[in-house]
Order: C-alpha cells, then structure tokens, then sequence
C-alpha cells in the first residue's frame, strides 16, 4: 500500500523542539520531492518547507526559516522536520505530501498534532 505516515507530534513548551519523521511505504522516496505542511486552527493548510528529490534544494516558509529544517534519508525512506525554537502560533496538525513542488500534493499523510504550549 502506498502511504505515508508521519509520527513525532506532540506537547512542547515555547522555546523547545520537535523532529517529525515521515515514512514512505509502498514505493520509493528517492526521486521525488517531498514537503511538510500544516493546518493551524480557523486557517487554511501551509506548505512550510519542500525538499527536492534530485537535488536536496530546500524551501521554507517565511514563518518557520532560521527555526526548521527538512532532510531526507532515502536509505530509509523517510523525510524529517526539525523544529527549534517552537512557538505557540506553531501548534496545529503537520503534514506531510507528495510532490510539494510544481505541481499539488497528490499523496498526504494523516498528520500528527503539534502543540506548542506552557
């Protein structure tokens, strides 16, 4: 079955950290880009980062650049967000999907919650 899942969401006070993990299954990651999004409450769903399957070219969102950063390792399939310095406008459900670059995401995840609060 294709799918991807993502895991690593949960409760964290501003100021700290998170890493999300996305699992790829059923196919290959390798040469497709992969990106993170997110529904923060009473908006519309983000792309906050995108990376490239061929070359690793990176995107951000203003709203996360210099705090997240989105790797990859095709030896296991799986794509990452690192979350420093989370702040509790960050809180919502994170996603992640296929392509995220070019054309819409044709494949999501079912999410994971992040909630940044004290």
């Amino acid at each position: 079955q294709v799918q991807l899942v993502e895991s690593g969401g949960g409760l964290v006070q501003p100021g700290g950290s998170l890493r999300l993990s996305c699992a790829a299954s059923g196919f290959t990651l390798d040469p497709y880009d992969i990106g993170w999004f997110r529904q923060v409450p009473g908006k519309e769903r983000e792309g906050i980062s995108c990376i490239s399957g061929n070359d690793g070219n990176t995107y951000y969102a203003d709203s996360v650049k210099g705090r997240f950063t989105i790797n990859r390792d095709n030896a296991k399939n799986t794509a990452y967000l690192q979350m420093n310095s989370l702040r509790a406008e960050d809180t919502g459900v994170y996603y992640c999907a296929t392509p995220c670059a070019g054309y819409p995401p044709e494949l999501w995840g079912q999410g994971t919650l992040v909630t940044v609060s004290s």
